[in-house]
């Protein structure tokens, strides 16, 4: 495929273009595009630039660099794990609690999820089912609201004292349209 070759009001357009950008990073300039191949081999070449000298003596005087601690929080959520996801999907590990939040609304929802996996932590609950519902198919874009939200939450730090990790659950318990939670051991237990 060959490329085409710019017309003088195209050409005359890029030029305005170029001039009026900045650049991100401070490079050496280019020859112009309308300057002839001749002319650019022709130019001299600027002579190397030569590495800075560093002196020993204030290399040893400065401190290492050392990394920012990083923030004591709670780790990043985990997924369930492939063979504890078939274990509770075929019934031979326990789900310790269900929430169904059809027809909750937002706030209602989010008050209600968090009430729940506070109450089902304190009882020692390690896999809890949450109903989110799939949401109606169509065109209104505000449909599955609590399918998108959610997870969302689950990652605010309001929830992370709770929850471990989550993933959708198998299509006995509702797809799509339910998560499993694992949630966090109390401290004294």
């Amino acid at each position: 495929m060959s490329r085409r070759r710019l017309t003088d009001d195209e050409h005359a357009l890029w030029q305005g273009v170029a001039r009026s950008v900045s650049p991100l990073r401070k490079r050496p300039r280019r020859p112009a595009v309308s300057e002839p191949p001749e002319t650019a081999k022709t130019l001299p070449k600027p002579p190397p630039k030569s590495a800075p000298k560093v002196r020993a003596a204030s290399a040893a005087r400065s401190a290492p660099v050392t990394p920012p601690p990083k923030l004591a929080g709670p780790p990043p959520l985990a997924p369930l794990g492939r063979k504890l996801k078939q274990r509770i999907a075929r019934g031979s590990h326990a789900i310790d609690g269900r929430l169904d939040l059809h027809g909750f609304t937002q706030a209602e929802a989010h008050g209600a999820l968090l009430h729940f996996l506070r109450t089902r932590q304190a009882r020692g609950a390690k896999v809890v089912l949450v109903i989110t519902g799939k949401g109606v198919r169509g065109d209104a874009g505000e449909r599955g609201v609590l399918r998108r939200m959610v997870p969302m939450w689950f990652g605010l730090a309001e929830f992370r004292s709770y929850v471990v990790g989550f993933e959708y659950a198998s299509i006995a318990h509702g797809g799509e349209g339910a998560l499993y939670v694992t949630l966090r051991r109390l401290r004294g237990e």
